[in-house]
């Protein structure tokens, strides 16, 4: 997966979960902060391999 894909993924699952996490079930709230933090890491992974390039 490339740089702006992983960046795109990454502010989708960001955006979901955050939302979710405006929920009343606590359950929900915790799947969306787990789904926040995926697409952080997703972002990172995304500038890493822009900076490193694809090849990784």
């Amino acid at each position: 997966m490339g740089e702006l894909a992983d960046k795109v993924k990454g502010n989708l699952n960001e955006a979901a979960g955050k939302l979710k996490q405006k929920s009343d079930d606590p359950n929900v709230r915790d799947e969306g902060a787990a789904q926040e933090l995926k697409g952080k890491g997703q972002q990172f992974a995304g500038k890493i391999k822009g900076a490193l390039g694809d090849d990784i």
